[in-house]
């Protein structure tokens, strides 16, 4: 086997579309299949865009692994879109906490703003925007806008 038993490749499901055989003591197996399980409760991030050929999109609460697909689906929504936007700057200063996937939703739509020749800022102030810079990701952002506390 080339990859982990607990991919969804179906190289490792039996004929008839079970993962049996993989159970199957020997077989290498060592957990469980993990499934996402679809969440009832709200996102932990409240997002507002002031649109127009320089838009800022506010951001307010936790960015984690349940708020960050909402987070995610809404830059992509922004850089997208036509018309293509001058700018687009991202306000953390309401953010008070960021996990990995936050992080990884953010380098990620600087990647799609950079494809489409659209400048991509963070903005604000505290320990989330601190934190990009101790992990040396601020500069990969464009610097041009003011970014206050982070230094």
């Amino acid at each position: 086997m080339n990859c982990s038993p607990l991919c969804n490749c179906t190289k490792h499901l039996g004929e008839d579309g079970s993962d049996e055989e993989i159970r199957a003591p020997g077989s290498g197996y060592r957990g469980y299949r993990l499934k996402r399980v679809a969440d009832s409760s709200t996102s932990n991030i409240e997002i507002e865009v002031e649109s127009g050929q320089d838009t800022v999109v506010h951001l307010r609460g936790r960015i984690d692994v349940d708020s960050s697909p909402d987070v995610r689906d809404r830059l992509r929504a922004i850089l997208l879109n036509d018309p293509v936007r001058h700018s687009v700057s991202v306000d953390l200063a309401g953010v008070t906490s960021i996990e990995a996937s936050g992080i990884a939703t953010l380098v990620e739509s600087l990647k799609v703003a950079r494809d489409r020749g659209i400048r991509f800022y963070l903005q604000g102030h505290g320990s989330v925007l601190q934190l990009f810079e101790s992990a040396g990701l601020l500069a990969l952002f464009d610097l041009n806008v003011e970014v206050k506390g982070a230094s």
